[in-house]
């Protein structure tokens, strides 16, 4: 499987001022290179190139019903077929090959092997990122852990490990970096700020054990113990919260995602793929973030019921849900962050002009247009798009922590809801408090609430997809009918039947059926355009050269 001689047989130009030889193309090696310490940050900086970012295609994760565009998702209506080749696949490998060839040449760097471990931990938290990613796409991957020197080497055309080898791999060597790596502080001037830290290895961790934990439990998986995954993360997470205290939150939610959350000054800061003059190749690199939210996405009506009331219940069982009449009705008597993150009727949102939804023919799907992170608004104040994109923060090191110990013990104490849940609703100005006697006194699911702040407080951070596959509720949310934002007649000079567009009748019924308790709620996507099938959507398929290629030893996916 020639694909998958991902190393980049050696020969990629790790740094732009080193050129390397190159053997015959069967026999690949860069004899010239890894001979100082200098060699090994040079090798790094490639997989810092390659982090997913605002406008790479990683950028705005349409997959789930968080986001509609202006055309459906392939993965989020359940339209997508198998791919001849896929970069998810093949793009994963190629960067883990840039992370074993810097793990094993770096080894023969004649410098102290103090700084070669320190150098060669990047390469292994990295290689853990790439691997987790694969996991979470395709379950069961080939582990390749070398470089290849030839194209007939047996391993190019192995099969597929255990998902849980692959993940305990992952684990190997995040605690391997957690060692090595620099504390985050030591990492903090301009040359240095945007590296891989211990608290990103912990961090990583966190992330991993949770997801694991929860998937093999509501997957119901027979290899790999629920317990022992969500262990590591409720162990990782302590280590930053109660031990290490390197991180805290940020004093401004909405501020929080411009100019002034950027370094280290903003402790909520875990690790960042940098924009701007410090990127690795010392080159200003701009994200033109404010377009893609003006033209790209917008958030849909379901997604931003999870905003609780300030009372701090749902819209289902507040006293201060009413039947919106008006587009900015929405945010009366709500979580603060609803209108730190969605712009409103008339507000000034896109190159200065009030926000119409109606009355703009290029607004993404209709839905709600996210004010979150958009590059042109008053918190701006870098005006070149050059603001960092947090990967990891520390809120998501808070609320992992009280979902690991919810699903690990069946309980949370209010203790540990104050450091976490209560201490993350607070940053934002929400002071409704989540209580052990609140969610009984309101017939609440503790679980449920844990995982509705999840959803609200990272609103287009690229972690709502991954969250519905963990919990296994994917099949109940994305079969659904997509609902963008209420009509109001003051928006558009037309009346909602004049426009032609697909809106709830006066019962919030749409083609015979009930889709909302309301009228005029515009249906981005009918349900009958949409399917989940709980048998084979939960990975992706295996891109068919990869099969093709590998001499039966790799198999697909179920159903596809």
């Amino acid at each position: 499987m020639i694909k998958k001689i991902y190393s980049l047989l050696v020969c990629v130009i790790l740094v732009s001022s080193c050129s390397l030889d190159k053997e015959p193309e069967t026999i690949l090696s860069d004899p010239k290179f890894w001979k100082t310490e200098k060699d090994l940050r040079g090798a790094c900086n490639r997989m810092y190139v390659e982090l997913p970012g605002f406008l790479d295609g990683r950028g705005h994760d349409m997959r789930s019903e968080e986001l509609v565009g202006t055309t459906p998702d392939p993965i989020s209506s359940g339209s997508r077929n198998v791919p001849e080749e896929a970069t998810e696949w093949t793009g994963a490998y190629n960067r883990i090959g840039v992370c074993n060839n810097i793990i094993i040449k770096g080894e023969t760097a004649p410098i102290t092997q103090a700084a070669k471990n320190r150098w060669i931990a990047e390469a292994r938290f990295f290689r853990a990122f790439h691997y987790f990613d694969l996991v979470k796409k395709y379950g069961d991957v080939p582990l390749i852990l070398k470089v290849f020197t030839n194209t007939t080497d047996p391993e190019i055309t192995k099969g597929r490990d255990s998902r849980e080898t692959v993940i305990q791999q992952c684990y190997q060597d995040l605690e391997f970096a957690s060692t090595w790596l620099p504390e985050i502080d030591e990492l903090s001037d301009a040359s240095n700020w945007g590296r891989v830290s211990r608290s990103a290895a912990l961090a990583l961790i966190t992330r991993i054990g949770l997801y694991e934990g929860s998937y093999i439990k509501y997957h119901n998986l027979q290899e790999g113990d629920s317990k022992s995954h969500l262990k590591k993360a409720i162990d990782a997470a302590e280590t930053m919260i109660y031990t290490e205290k390197k991180h805290e939150l940020y004093n401004d939610y909405q501020k929080l995602f411009y100019f002034e959350g950027e370094g280290r000054q903003n402790k909520e800061n875990v690790f960042v793929k940098i924009y701007g003059p410090n990127g690795a190749s010392n080159a200003i690199a701009y994200h033109n973030q404010s377009a893609s939210k003006a033209t790209q996405v917008s958030l849909t009506r379901q997604i931003i019921d999870n905003y609780l009331y300030t009372d701090g219940l749902p819209r289902e069982k507040s006293a201060h849900y009413i039947v919106d009449v008006k587009h900015d009705d929405i945010f009366l008597n709500r979580d603060p962050r609803m209108k730190m993150s969605i712009f409103s009727y008339k507000e000034v949102a896109f190159k200065g002009a009030e926000y119409r939804p109606f009355d703009q023919t290029n607004h993404s799907g209709r839905g709600y247009p996210i004010k979150k992170g958009y590059m042109n608004s008053e918190f701006d104040t870098n005006g070149k798009e050059t603001v960092d994109k947090m990967i990891i923060r520390y809120a998501e090191v808070l609320l992992s922590y009280a979902e690991a110990l919810y699903e690990y013990n069946g309980e949370i104490s209010d203790t540990k809801l104050n450091e976490t849940v209560n201490l993350v609703r607070k940053r934002a100005g929400f002071n409704a408090e989540l209580t052990n006697q609140f969610v009984q006194d309101h017939q609440l699911d503790m679980l449920e609430e844990i995982r509705r702040e999840r959803i609200v407080e990272f609103i287009d951070e690229d972690m709502h997809y991954d969250d519905i596959i963990r919990w296994k509720t994917a099949e109940k949310v994305l079969p659904q009918a997509m609902l963008g934002i209420l009509f109001n007649p003051e928006e558009s000079t037309k009346t909602a039947k004049e426009l032609g567009y697909q809106f709830t009748d006066e019962n919030g019924f749409y083609k015979g059926e009930k889709l909302y308790d309301q009228p005029n709620i515009y249906v981005v996507e009918n349900a009958s355009g949409r399917s989940f099938d709980p048998a084979r959507d939960y990975l992706y398929p295996v891109p068919s050269y990869e099969i093709s290629t590998s001499g039966g030893n790799i198999k697909q996916n179920p159903k596809w």
